[in-house]
């Protein structure tokens, strides 16, 4: 199966929280979306790597998404080596996504940025024809995305694009709330973490509601680039 767009995330619901809403207005516009997480979240305070797997499956309806796959890379403690560039390039040669999402550049979690390099290697080098590597038995062509985003985690970063996500905010908000056991439930009794908070999920919806602001929408998504954005005209901005 060929993707549209491939994102990767180094934790489960790094995909929900971050870029979900653009995955949602892509697949409605008739593109096929997918996600690879590297890791199962395992070592999260709440819930457990089983339980996140039936979550990121449950907001992978939600998303629509045309495959959701897993590398159960070891949660905090991945690396950006061969071993690992050579997992995600069989990824990136079996999906021959044309654009790539993947973690903040910089962020609070050291696994975002871990994963935002890693991603961004593996995509160079899953365009080199002399590193070769075998699915199922068979050698997979050499493939290239055309372009690598990277979204915006917790940090405020200044996204060098952004793009309009109104209409699809709602399913963005059950995606990310497709991850009961880690986000606010005023019911909950576990241990609170700087994600579980009522603020943290409210922040979700302003904070794209505030980048919608400065486009002048209701909500919007923002990116950052590894090279210069381009149009093809001045009418191409909104």
């Amino acid at each position: 199966m060929k993707l549209d767009i491939l994102a990767i995330g180094a934790h489960p619901d790094d995909i929900e929280l971050s870029c979900a809403g653009v995955l949602l207005k892509e697949q409605a516009a008739g593109k096929k979306t997918g996600v690879l997480d590297l890791t199962r979240g395992e070592l999260g305070s709440r819930g457990s790597a089983e339980i996140r797997d039936q979550e990121a499956a449950d907001a992978a309806k939600i998303l629509k998404l045309s495959a959701r796959e897993n590398l159960a890379f070891k949660d905090g403690f991945f690396t950006n080596d061969e071993e690992h560039q050579l997992e995600i390039i069989k990824i990136i040669r079996k999906y021959q996504p044309e654009i790539v999402l993947c973690n903040a550049i910089k962020d609070r979690h050291p696994d975002h940025a871990k994963g935002s390099e890693l991603a961004s290697v593996s995509c160079f080098l899953s365009g080199l024809k002399r590193i070769e590597t075998f699915l199922d038995g068979k050698k997979q062509e050499h493939w290239r995305p055309k372009h690598v985003y990277h979204y915006i985690q917790w940090l405020d970063l200044e996204p060098d694009f952004v793009v309009d996500i109104s209409g699809f905010i709602d399913g963005k908000m059950a995606a990310v709330q497709a991850y009961g056991t880690q986000f606010y439930n005023p019911d909950d009794k576990g241990p609170k973490t700087p994600i579980n908070s009522k603020n943290f999920l409210e922040s979700i919806k302003y904070r794209s509601a505030n980048m919608g602001r400065i486009i002048g929408t209701d909500h919007a998504e923002g990116f950052t680039t590894e090279r210069h954005p381009a149009v093809n005209s001045l009418f191409d901005l909104i």
